[in-house]
């Protein structure tokens, strides 16, 4: 074993099986406190294992005798048991954190002292409609009322639903996308996993993508650095996950945090280098993490497989998966499904998001309720790797030849698009900076005049930015050309000649090319093939006929 601690768990459930998977991977012994037919409990045979509830502060002293770290899988445990067995044992995340986290209200008021935005919120301390009516007036509707402990799923009428149980309203924060970040909190740092996107049915995380889609890199970093800071402002070390909401306005508002590990983060197992799970151990055994293993490796989709109204219908689903490519199925043994219960859940990576989702469909279709026949295996569409960007529709003649030797020639489709530096600045840079989430590794960027896009595209990506000049009727396009070829230090853009829109195509294939043999195959014939015509016959014809009436042929053209 990597470590000799004993790592006790309250909960055996989807969560804590797979958290025994990575610790059976370093030997490392894990004793769970559950029932005794737990999820966990079926891949681990050891007699240390305790029989009972995470509820139960007899069972917590039992399995604090016989650990030396005791973590959660869930945050429905008794703190007070681990505040009383801390004397004992290393509790990790703190019980301070678990207990403040188990009240939402708690959670907001803390990360409120610690300046991390969320939506307006205010206690409810009478519940009758008369106050709700007052909230309605304040906060405007709909608002969201919650249930500072516990859960409420919303399917029945919130003060019937919620009576005698501690309240509390948040203002409906209207926003465009739900984004999830894990955190893992070590003795010495904060480190994050990239920010995903979330997508809810029934109050239940159906979907995940990783990464976020749509969403430009700033964002990201945005994301994550909340993330970060939520989790920074809590005591103990581990896995946390952080929901949040992505609004209109690209602003982010924290919608709650869980102090464990996630179902958002599943999809790190097949998409990074160390699953949430193996992090989450390290952590609380302070043991190293690579923060370049947090990096993912290529675009993710996890879909939750939820329980229906049949005992198996989750199995049925998992059948389904099985001849999905680049699918990785993971069951979690929990007897007899009902609906809306997590019974499994399948990732898809791919090379692209777009590739990923395209082989993932079939199956999503096959949960809404459509059959194998009508959800055929979609054939993945060739994703656009190359972005082309032209500040006016009068520079598409510009650059046709460049697009057509992109499709026709190298079978890449571009994403091509109109956008002004001067006219639509907004959506200018928003292009640049969401380019990479959306699977785009160069940008083509054709102007005239001032030319500013190919620089201001350059200002807002890390990626590799081509300028086109385009000749206009002043200038012949030398003021396009010196405008884009004298970029500052710092903001690089490749600048081809005036009109030259063929060799912006090739140098973004030869840069594409760098990683992709095929492609690179392709610029070498492309490159053997002008060779032959210029040297092989065109030299031919003019030893033929001679220079003068080669000539003559070439101006009667």
């Amino acid at each position: 074993m990597v470590h000799s601690a004993r790592v006790g768990v309250l909960g055996g459930g989807q969560l804590g099986r797979m958290l025994m998977e990575s610790a059976n991977r370093l030997n490392i012994q894990m004793n769970i406190l559950d029932a005794e037919a737990a999820p966990a409990k079926q891949i681990s045979a050891h007699d240390t294992h305790v029989t009972g509830s995470f509820m139960n502060p007899e069972a917590v002293r039992k399995l604090a005798e016989v650990s030396d770290v005791l973590t959660a899988e869930i945050e429905h445990v008794d703190t007070f048991a681990l505040e009383e067995v801390q004397s004992l044992v290393k509790v990790e995340p703190s019980w301070k954190s678990i207990r403040i986290i188990q009240d939402k209200y708690a959670q907001k008021e803390h990360l409120a002292k610690f300046n991390i935005p969320q939506a307006e919120y205010r206690e409810i301390r009478e519940n009758r409609l008369e106050e709700l009516a007052k909230v309605g007036q304040e906060f405007g509707y709909p608002f969201m009322l919650k249930s500072k402990t516990g859960a409420y799923d919303g399917r029945a009428p919130a003060l019937e639903a919620l009576k005698g149980r501690p309240l509390y309203a948040e203002k409906w924060a209207k926003f465009r996308m739900e984004l999830a970040v894990i955190v893992v909190k070590t003795k010495d740092t904060v480190l994050s996993y990239p920010t995903v996107e979330t997508v809810q049915e029934d109050f239940i995380c159906k979907l995940v993508y990783a990464p976020a889609r749509g969403v430009s890199q700033r964002i990201n970093e945005k994301a994550q650095e909340l993330a970060r800071n939520a989790v920074a402002a809590f005591e103990g070390k581990g896995v946390f996950g952080v929901e949040m909401f992505l609004l209109e306005d690209s602003s982010l508002l924290l919608c709650e945090l869980a102090s464990r590990i996630h179902n958002s983060g599943h999809y790190t197992i097949e998409g990074c280098g160390l699953s949430q799970f193996d992090t989450h151990l390290r952590a609380i055994l302070d043991l190293p993490i690579p923060p370049q293993s947090l990096q993912l490796r290529q675009p993710s989709i996890m879909l939750n497989i939820l329980g229906g109204s049949a005992p198996d219908s989750h199995l049925d689903i998992a059948r389904q998966a099985l001849s999905i490519p680049n699918a990785s199925i993971h069951l979690y043994s929990k007897g007899n499904a009902r609906p809306g219960r997590k019974m499994g859940h399948v990732t898809v990576t791919a090379s692209t998001m777009h590739e990923a989702e395209a082989i993932i469909q079939p199956l999503v279709e096959y949960v809404n309720g459509k059959s194998v026949a009508s959800a055929p295996l979609a054939t993945p569409k060739p994703q656009p790797t190359v972005g082309v960007i032209m500040g006016s529709d009068s520079d598409l003649k510009t650059l046709v030849p460049g697009l057509k030797l992109l499709q026709e020639y190298f079978g890449i489709v571009p994403e091509v698009d109109i956008t002004s530096a001067h006219r639509t600045p907004e959506y200018m840079a928003e292009y640049a900076a969401s380019a990479a989430s959306r699977g785009i590794k160069v940008i083509i960027a054709a102007a005239g005049g001032a030319a500013h896009l190919p620089g201001m595209a350059a200002a807002h990506t890390s990626l590799p930015v081509i300028g086109v000049p385009v000749k206009g009727s002043a200038l012949d396009g030398v003021d396009s050309l010196y405008s884009i070829v004298q970029m500052p230090r710092g903001v690089p853009v490749a600048t081809v000649g005036i009109n030259n829109s063929i060799n912006a195509a090739l140098l973004a294939v030869r840069i594409l090319g760098a990683f992709n043999p095929t492609l690179r195959q392709r610029v070498e014939e492309y490159a053997k093939a002008a060779k032959t015509e210029n040297l092989d016959v065109k030299g031919v014809k003019m030893r033929e006929i001679g220079w003068e009436k080669y000539f003559d042929q070439m101006e009667k053209k």
